[in-house]
């Protein structure tokens, strides 16, 4: 991966939200090796876990609190260097296209292209 792998960061962050959009325990557990390295973690104001099993128990409680719900990229494209990328995202209803909640991701990758590290941060929440 060089320092500016445009395509390397693109197709982490793709992983990244086919385990988040995941709908089965396996297609999740599938996903999640996939986009992330064995130890790898997820920070956000949520959440702070490391590895396969808790990445995806994550996601599976997202799943549980937000059903019909899917995440997607927000406009603009995946912008990164030096193994690091970010990008904005929002969770999106299926029913009628509302997106309650957004935020901004930071992720570090491996260089096997693999997520190791990601810092997220919501901009936009549900008050009730």
């Amino acid at each position: 991966m060089t320092a500016h792998d445009t395509a390397a960061y693109e197709t982490a962050v793709a992983r990244y939200f086919e385990a988040w959009n995941a709908e089965s325990a396996d297609d999740v557990a599938k996903a999640v090796a996939a986009a992330w390295t064995e130890d790898g973690t997820y920070t956000d104001p949520l959440a702070d876990v490391s590895g396969h099993a808790a990445l995806a128990a994550v996601i599976a409680g997202a799943h549980e609190q937000f059903p019909g719900f899917t995440f997607r990229l927000t406009e603009g494209s995946v912008d990164g260097h030096h193994h690091i990328a970010r990008f904005g995202w929002e969770l999106v209803s299926v029913a009628d296209g509302s997106a309650p909640v957004a935020g901004f991701d930071v992720i570090a990758l491996a260089d096997d292209g693999r997520i190791r590290t990601v810092h997220g941060f919501l901009d936009r929440v549900p008050t009730d």
